[in-house]
């Protein structure tokens, strides 16, 4: 039999855009750390103009990915054929012995430009899902078709949590349990626990931050799926239930933020920060951490969040109940105003006791979604399906 651990193997991993966020730097420390005798080609489209470029994170890693700028977030019929034909160009001159595909648009197209030109392993991993609150009933019915389809020719699906393998294989119906694997997420967390009191003064003092003040901050791409407006008036609720100073910090950039500056009208407490790269300062700064989203896959935010020791206020949705620590947070139902304030109220209100809680557990957070955990995990999934395909 052949030996795995000795020969090169090349990976073609294929990401939807580099945009700025978790999958982005998931890819990147798959492409930069997994051993030595693999050959990773990183490839993705461009990220949008309401967004931020995420380029400098593989940059950083000494990688050099190559962009595919037909490959847009929207459905393109005309678009999507020139990706998959260019991904197509690139499957025949790389030749790779695995695609790895990322997210919906990357697994859609890149894994038909695989199969097409018959490349031996085909993996695809779901990062979240867009089968509930993205599109109408009738689009979804054809996406989860086409999902199937994918599913059933792919060698193997991985998902990022006990509850999305779950999802996607009861709730949903587009895999196969046996085929699913589940490994869940892994970063270079060590920033968020290095120069705390440094990284903490820095950020407060750029947001004229008081010591006695509690910096509530979301974090994450300003859309319709990740409802906003739920974290805006539960804020706005706390007026009159609390005597502690709060300062409320939405942080990220996207398609709803005209809406929702809006929205907030003239709001003292609540302050639009746009991107903020240098998010391990963001959250040493912050005291809670909040997510409001009606979908997730595995949020990123609430994992370095917990890594830097803050107390966490979420929506339950997707993965989170997986990564989150019993110690480290509250959840609500999906937009369920009453039920999200008054979580965010306790946490409040009891703020210190929540926050040294949430120190002591960031060390199990550290080492159950370290990138090295995450890399040896890939890495032996890889070389069993190739000993398989043998």
């Amino acid at each position: 039999m052949e030996d795995f651990d000795q020969r090169k193997i090349k990976i073609l991993r294929i990401i939807n855009r580099f945009n700025l966020g978790g999958i982005t730097y998931n890819v990147s420390y798959l492409s930069a750390y997994l051993p030595e005798n693999y050959d990773t080609k990183l490839i993705g489209g461009p990220h949008e103009k309401s967004e931020t470029s995420s380029l400098f994170i593989p940059n950083e890693l000494g990688l050099q990915p190559e962009l595919i700028l037909e490959m847009q977030r929207i459905i393109n019929p005309f678009q999507d054929y020139f990706a998959y034909k260019k991904i197509k160009r690139i499957i025949k001159e790389f030749k790779p012995d695995i695609v790895h595909t990322h997210a919906s648009k990357a697994g859609f197209i890149g894994r038909l430009a695989a199969f097409h030109t018959d490349v031996p392993i085909v993996i695809h991993t779901f990062h979240g899902h867009v089968f509930s609150g993205y599109f109408s009933k009738f689009k979804t019915l054809i996406i989860k078709s086409l999902e199937r389809y994918l599913a059933k020719k792919s060698t193997a699906i991985v998902a990022i949590s006990n509850l999305q393998k779950d999802e996607i294989c009861f709730v949903h119906k587009v895999a196969n349990y046996s085929k699913t694997v589940v490994i869940p997420l892994g970063f270079d967390l060590r920033r968020f626990t290095e120069n705390k009191v440094e990284k903490r003064h820095n950020f407060r003092k750029h947001f004229n931050l008081q010591e006695n003040e509690i910096a509530v901050g979301i974090i994450g791409r300003l859309a319709p799926i990740k409802n906003h407006k739920l974290f805006i008036d539960a804020i706005n609720a706390l007026s009159g239930k609390t005597n502690k100073k709060i300062k409320a910090l939405i942080i990220g950039d996207g398609e709803t933020k005209v809406a929702l500056m809006h929205y907030v009208g003239d709001s003292t407490i609540i302050e639009f920060t746009g991107w903020i790269k240098e998010v391990d300062v963001a959250l040493n700064g912050l005291d809670i951490v909040c997510l409001s989203s009606n979908n997730e896959g595995t949020p990123v935010s609430l994992i370095e969040a917990q890594a830097a020791g803050k107390f966490i206020v979420s929506t339950n949705v997707g993965g989170i109940q997986d990564i989150l620590h019993p110690k480290c947070g509250l959840l609500s139902s999906i937009n369920d105003l009453t039920a999200y304030t008054k979580n965010l109220l306790n946490a409040v209100e009891n703020f210190e006791t929540y926050q040294e809680q949430a120190k002591l557990a960031s060390a199990e957070v550290l080492q159950k979604f370290s990138y090295s955990r995450l890399c040896d995990d890939m890495d032996k999934l890889y070389k069993q399906l190739l000993k398989k395909s043998v």
